[in-house]
């Protein structure tokens, strides 16, 4: 039984768009259904080619968009059934978390903010909710996948609430309301720390794979020090190769449990009986404890000073930057280089950059590189990545 305060298929506040009668569609509830229409959707196919740190990996064994989401969901899940929460709500939001993301991850959100910025710039998490409600379009009678508005307002907010929400995110807003004041529910908080304990630790083991990083390096992080002693101390005849999957497993595991406990304090403390207990609380109920939370941002400090800001990766960011900012540039001269649809506008420039965008944010790392060399030119990515 799910705890009083899970989100409850059976009393969702329903979708958008009526949904036409009679159809066979096997004995689901509302969030297994939005589950399953996100895994079948486009969007998130094209996400096993989007980069996760490394772009068009030539490694078939580093991370990409797609195996992130499905790792995300399997913590998400795990943590959801120990809390008593809605699982399949959850395994939905995480599924979906990334499904707004541009080619190249956070390079390309860049790109793409600095070139849509005199029409409102690009957020990936207000993309996702734009691409989910309007541009994919699978059924015959509505725009979108018409998900649950649980889902879409645990998609909007898993982060917390949005006191200024983008032009993307006002648009869904406005046509089927998200409470963007308030907190999200107990799902969606657990969706957005499942997706800090997945990169957290799998972008280490991306890390050491690649040679950013080496265990000598991370043992300077306390979190990571310690975890690695334990590991050690199990298997003190073994060499290190062989334990670095092991050292992922025991930090995934202890931020998990950590999770678990500081979360059930926070319920307890704020006496939560129902949903929107938990949206009134008026302070997010899922976290790491205070001295778990302050180790976690050394470990991202670190992450960032030696992976992601390392100088072979910013070369391949400044590379992928350009990109972007290369396709969209050739878009926005040449309007009718886009494919048929994308450039029904109704004669507004804020409206033709935006769907430029759409465009550009929607192509995978290969299809972005594949375009730009055929019409801007070569494109030079370190060998590897």
């Amino acid at each position: 039984m799910n705890a009083s305060y899970a989100a409850d298929a059976m009393r969702s506040r329903g979708r958008l768009h009526r949904e036409a009668r009679g159809a066979t569609r096997g004995p689901r509830d509302a969030f297994q259904r939005d589950r399953d229409r996100i895994i079948h959707s486009v969007p998130f196919r094209r996400l096993r080619q989007k980069t996760q740190v490394f772009i068009d990996p030539e490694n078939d064994h580093f991370r990409v968009r797609l195996t992130h989401s499905l790792e995300v969901a399997q913590i998400g899940r795990a943590l959801a059934r120990a809390l008593r929460l809605n699982e399949d709500l959850t395994e939905a939001l995480c599924l979906a978390h990334d499904i707004g993301h541009p080619p190249f991850g956070h390079s390309g959100e860049d790109a793409l903010q600095a070139a849509m910025a005199e029409a409102g710039g690009f957020d990936h998490n207000a993309h996702s909710l734009r691409i989910l409600t309007r541009l994919e379009h699978p059924y015959p009678l509505h725009r979108g996948l018409n998900l649950s508005w649980e889902t879409l307002e645990g998609l909007a907010k898993h982060n917390g609430p949005i006191a200024e929400p983008s032009w993307a995110m006002r648009e869904v807003d406005s046509e089927f309301p998200l409470a963007l004041d308030s907190w999200p529910s107990l799902e969606a908080q657990v969706a957005a720390l499942a997706d800090d304990i997945a990169y957290d630790n799998h972008d280490i083991d991306d890390g050491l794979r690649a040679g950013l990083l080496s265990v000598e390096e991370l043992l300077e992080v306390p979190f990571v020090r310690s975890a690695w002693a334990a590991v050690r101390g199990r298997y003190p005849e073994l060499g290190e190769a062989r334990l670095t999957g092991e050292l992922v497993r025991d930090q995934i595991g202890i931020m998990a449990n950590d999770l678990l406990d500081e979360t059930r304090r926070r319920i307890a403390e704020a006496g939560v009986g129902s949903v929107e207990d938990v949206r009134s609380a008026g302070h997010p109920l899922v976290g790491f404890s205070a001295g778990l939370a302050a180790q976690e941002r050394q470990l991202k400090a670190f992450l960032y000073a030696r992976m992601y800001n390392s100088a072979r990766v910013s070369a391949v960011k400044a590379e992928a930057q350009r990109v972007i900012a290369n396709l969209f540039a050739a878009y926005r001269d040449d309007p009718k280089r886009l494919p048929e649809g994308w450039a029904d506008w109704a004669g507004d420039e804020t409206g033709r950059l935006r769907a430029i965008g759409d465009y550009v944010a929607g192509m995978t790392d290969r299809y972005a590189i594949a375009r730009h060399r055929e019409l801007v030119g070569p494109v030079e990515l370190p060998e590897g990545f």
